[in-house]
């Protein structure tokens, strides 16, 4: 069998997606990924395997160089169909959705749709509303719609007016991915950020919370900035200088997941915050959609969360982790405290979420209803 996966951004730049191919590679099945270039995350790549390939168009900057730059890629790909002939298009973002609403109409020709993050404008652009209504259009017409939240997936639901072929799988680790049990914690407490750096998801106040505490907290960001957010990156390590822990804070670029993973497993706690006021249905239902706090506890570390009640629900009453006020440099610095002041506590919470990713999160069974649909 073979499936193409299809998306206008770095497919690299999604987790998920490396999961799910590499578990259907390895059944057996030949994949193709079709994407492009993306700010920010451009250089993220998969890691090798003897049945994935991966093409990638360069990236284009909005504007109409942009629009010329789409009708291109989707000739591209119309190309690459009629010359690979797959029996599954797996598109995976909502700028695809045009692209894969024609591919729908070929002989032969199945579609599997996976949002990961559900698209929210206020823009008045005639291409966006137009992928709003096909991606309506294919909701309606692909075999499989796939979304890491509930609360997202029954918004899609009232959107699309779909009924039924809907399903909820959260952006877990796979089972490889799982690191061994930690050790117990000697020296240095690192605290872990990774992902797009934002305000919204890494404040200011983190910095300012490092400073409170001993010189044996220390903080690693890994990640990079988005479109709407660039020179924050300088702006957090101005700030730095200024509190003067600049010997206490590193910054890593973005890299690929397998490296990622073993920075992961070299700290202690891990940082996955979201905002409390936000209008954004992305950042109001992350639950399951958000990689950072599976990527922790795969990795042996304690989380700390924002004081939301859903994050509360998963990972706090859970025994993964402690919720503080993302906005408060006090709360999370008392917080980080409490963990430094309880090293074999902060394991102890470190390895049950591990043992919760091993037994029931792992990707491979996330991903069992999406197979036995496409075989």
């Amino acid at each position: 069998m073979k499936i193409l996966y299809l998306q206008y951004t770095n497919p690299a730049g999604y987790p998920p997606l490396e999961h799910s191919s590499r578990i259907l590679a390895n059944d057996g099945w030949q994949v193709l990924f079709l994407g492009t270039g993306s700010l920010g995350a451009n250089e993220l790549r998969f890691p090798p395997h003897e049945r994935i390939q991966v093409r990638q168009m360069s990236f284009s900057p909005a504007g109409w160089r942009q629009k010329l730059h789409y009708l291109c890629f989707a000739c591209w790909v119309l190309l690459w169909v009629i010359r690979w002939r797959p029996q599954w298009i797996y598109a995976s973002d909502h700028l695809s959705t045009p692209v894969a609403l024609v591919l729908s109409f070929l002989p032969g020709l199945s579609v599997v749709y996976h949002e990961h993050d559900s698209p929210v404008t206020t823009q008045e652009s005639f291409f966006l509303h137009l992928c709003m209504d096909v991606r309506r259009r294919l909701a309606g017409r692909a075999r499989l719609c796939i979304l890491p939240n509930q609360r997202r997936l029954e918004k899609f639901r009232e959107a699309t007016q779909t009924n039924s072929n809907l399903l909820c799988v959260w952006n877990c680790p796979r089972q490889e991915e799982i690191a061994p049990p930690r050790s117990p914690h000697q020296g240095d407490f690192w605290v872990l950020y990774h992902g797009s750096i934002v305000p919204d998801r890494l404040p200011p106040t983190v910095i300012e919370a490092l400073a409170q505490l001993p010189d044996t907290v220390k903080l690693r960001v890994v990640g990079y900035e988005t479109v709407g957010h660039l020179g924050y990156v300088n702006e957090l390590k101005e700030l730095v200088v200024r509190l003067g822990i600049a010997a206490r804070v590193e910054f890593v670029d973005a890299i690929p997941r397998y490296k990622l993973l073993t920075l992961c497993r070299q700290c202690d706690i891990g940082l996955a915050f979201m905002p409390s006021g936000s209008n954004d249905l992305n950042l109001q239902a992350m639950t399951g959609a958000s990689n950072k706090p599976f990527d922790y506890l795969a990795s042996g570390l304690a989380l700390i969360v924002s004081e939301l009640p859903d994050w509360r629900e998963m990972f706090v009453a859970n025994g993964y982790g402690l919720a503080c006020d993302p906005t408060n440099a006090a709360s999370i610095a008392a917080t980080l405290r409490w963990f430094c002041e309880n090293p074999a506590e902060m394991r102890a919470m470190g390895e049950c979420g591990r043992q919760r990713i091993m037994v029931e999160w792992g990707y491979e069974k996330q991903f069992v209803p999406v197979i036995q649909e496409l075989t």
